[in-house]
């Protein structure tokens, strides 16, 4: 090598190297170029919108939206709760056992609650909207206890005999897999409780 070509060589490995380090700039757009003022015409004496010099066509410029390459403004955003609000049950009746209590009595007894599952949220409009106030679900029945024994008689009645009914506390073994000769020792168990 020749010591003129050396800068040539150091020129093209600056220059590749700006290149890598720049990235490829064909990808984005290139930068809008200010509107040009005419040179007889002052930049004072040039409308506001106004591209070009007096006694040219114009067009006004287009109003800010707000809007950049992320979105709409902060202020046209819409905001949403963080979560959804906690559903209101009904209030269980004083007097009465609670779900969670009635599977504990189940379970002191005996008898077999296989895993236990709290769906009292399954009772509001967004689950099953039976109106209860508390539901427990094992894979041997589910406890539903209600706020009134009219609403407990109601459900108990449409599940038919596939339900045990104690006051405001429902006993249903549709989705369970309880035989029918046990269902008596949860009854009995219901029953006992006070």
């Amino acid at each position: 090598m020749t010591n003129r070509s050396l800068p040539a060589v150091a020129v093209l490995v600056i220059a590749a190297a700006l290149t890598a380090a720049c990235g490829d700039d064909a990808e984005e757009p290139p930068p809008a170029a200010p509107p040009a003022a005419s040179a007889s015409t002052p930049a004072a004496d040039v409308p506001s919108g106004s591209t070009g010099a007096p006694g040219t066509a114009t067009t006004p410029a287009a109003p800010s939206t707000g809007a950049g390459p992320a979105g709409p403004s902060a202020g046209t955003t819409e905001r949403r709760p963080a979560s959804p609000p906690p559903v209101a049950l009904p209030v269980r009746p004083t007097g009465t056992p609670g779900a969670r209590q009635v599977v504990d009595a189940f379970k002191a007894a005996g008898l077999k609650v296989p895993n236990p599952r709290d769906r009292s949220v399954d009772c509001g409009p967004d689950g099953l909207g039976l109106g209860c106030s508390e539901l427990i679900a094992t894979d041997a029945v589910t406890v539903y206890v209600f706020p009134d024994e009219s609403s407990a008689s109601d459900i108990a009645e449409t599940w038919g005999g596939q339900s045990f009914r104690r006051g405001t506390v429902v006993l249903n073994y549709l989705e369970a897999r309880t035989p029918k000769t046990d269902r008596a020792r949860y009854e009995k168990v219901l029953t006992g409780l006070r």
